[in-house]
């Protein structure tokens, strides 16, 4: 059974509809690993992250099935693959029918990603798509500084 509230259950039949579709089955294993991310929705996981996750109850998923599972999820559009400049791959969920991007800081000290939404961004995509002739189906904003914390504890910022 699944553990979440109303709100994502729409989610969940939408993730069901795209694996059928694909001719994909809903595995033990891949209901478990989607259960993962939606236990930590405030997260980018990686790999690692997914499967410290899922081994603590289900030791019987392993590091190579999660490596699988993330890829396909985001071959399928289900989650997003981002780089955040320290060698991993994270994932976050990507709703189609969410069409407002939001943005990530990451702090150079202590690796944390603060998610931010400003729609002056999109303006700006907006503009200079129109005046280029440039179709846009995607952005990633990141901007690396300091989070607040590291900020206090650093002499040299």
């Amino acid at each position: 059974m699944w553990k979440l509230g109303d709100l994502w259950m729409s989610y969940v039949k939408e993730i069901l509809a795209l694996l059928r579709e694909k001719e994909y089955k809903l595995t033990p294993q891949r209901k478990i690993i989607i259960q993962a991310f939606f236990d930590n929705m405030e997260k980018h996981l990686s790999a690692e992250d997914v499967f410290n996750i899922v081994s603590q109850d289900h030791p019987e998923i392993g590091l190579a099935t999660v490596y699988r599972t993330l890829d396909l999820l985001a071959e399928l559009g289900i989650l997003k693959k981002m780089n955040f400049g320290d060698n991993k791959f994270r994932y976050e969920f990507c709703p189609e029918k969410d069409n407002h991007h939001h943005h990530h800081l990451i702090c150079l000290n202590c690796n944390k990603v603060i998610e931010f939404e400003d729609d002056l961004l999109e303006s700006l995509e907006a503009l200079i798509a129109k005046r280029i002739g440039f179709h846009v189906v995607d952005h990633q904003l990141k901007v690396f500084g300091f989070c607040k914390n590291c900020k206090e504890n650093l002499q040299d910022i």
